[in-house]
C-alpha cells in the first residue's frame, strides 16, 4: 500500500473531488474504488453520490455547512494513510465487433490520421485486452485502457448529435463503447451487437471497472445474426 500524493477540491456548493497525482493505472483504479467504497460504506449519511474516475474521486453530499466540514475532515483523515487496493476478483469478457462498412464510418479516417492502413487500425484495435477503468458519460459507457499508442486520434472538431448504441470509438488515447444512442465525438471505427446496458438485469452494465475487455472481430453476417438472437443468448 501507498500514500497517495492528491488535491481535496471543492467542486460546487455541495461537492469535493479529490485529485490524484498518480499516472493512470490498474493500481490507481483499484485504490480509487476501494476509498469509493470506504466512502460509501463509513459516510453514507453524508454523501448523495461517489463518482470515481481516471485520477480522482468526486463526492457529493446533502449541503450544509455541518455535512462540508465533517466530510472534509473524514476525507483528510483517511487520506493521510495508505489506501489499500481494491480486492475486486476481475472478469473477461468477450465483446463481438463489427469493424466493417456502415459499422465503422470512421475508420479510414482514424487509418489516414494515423498513417495506417484499415486492416491495420483493426489488428491493432482489437489485438489488446484492455481494462475497464471506469464507467461514464451516459449509463454503462466503458473508459478502456491498453489501446495501442499508434491508434491515438483527436477526438472529432464537431461531435456528431446521435452515435449508434454499441458503436465503438476512439477519441484522443482512449477507446471506448457507446451503451446507448447518443451526441458523441469519437471516431466509430466499429459496432457491437451486444446490449451493453440492461436496467432490468441485475447487473445492469456488461461490466464493472477492473474487468477487462477482449473484443472480436466479426462480419456483417456475423452482427446481423447476433442483432437477432434473444438477449440471454448473445453473451
Amino acid at each position: 500500500m501507498t500514500t497517495l500524493s492528491y488535491k481535496l477540491l471543492s467542486n460546487g456548493d455541495a461537492g469535493f473531488t479529490i485529485l490524484f497525482d498518480a499516472v493512470v493505472s490498474e493500481s490507481l483504479s483499484r485504490q480509487i474504488l476501494w476509498l469509493s467504497k470506504y466512502c460509501q460504506q463509513t459516510l453514507a449519511e453524508l454523501l448523495i453520490d461517489v463518482i470515481p474516475a481516471y485520477q480522482s474521486l468526486t463526492l457529493l453530499y446533502r449541503p450544509s455547512a455541518d455535512n462540508h466540514r465533517v466530510l472534509e475532515q473524514a476525507l483528510q483523515q483517511v487520506l493521510q494513510q495508505p489506501i489499500p487496493q481494491d480486492a475486486y476478483q476481475a472478469k473477461s469478457i468477450t465483446i463481438p465487433v463489427c469493424y466493417q462498412g456502415e459499422y465503422a464510418p470512421d475508420l479510414q479516417f482514424v487509418a489516414t490520421s494515423c498513417g495506417l492502413s484499415t486492416q491495420e487500425v483493426i489488428a491493432l484495435h482489437f489485438a489488446p485486452q484492455y481494462l475497464v477503468h471506469m464507467l461514464g458519460f451516459s449509463p454503462g459507457f466503458l473508459y478502456l485502457g491498453g489501446m495501442a499508442k499508434a491508434l491515438t486520434c483527436p477526438r472529432k472538431t464537431i461531435p456528431i448529435t446521435s452515435v449508434p448504441a454499441g458503436s465503438v470509438g476512439i477519441g484522443g488515447n482512449q477507446t471506448g463503447i457507446y451503451p446507448q444512442a447518443s451526441p458523441g465525438g469519437w471516431h466509430i471505427i466499429g459496432r457491437t451487437p451486444l446490449k451493453l446496458f440492461e436496467p432490468n438485469r441485475t447487473y445492469p452494465c456488461i461490466a464493472q471497472p477492473l474487468d477487462n475487455i477482449i473484443f472480436e472481430a466479426i462480419s456483417p453476417q456475423e452482427f446481423v445474426r447476433l442483432s437477432e438472437l434473444p438477449l440471454n443468448e448473445k453473451k
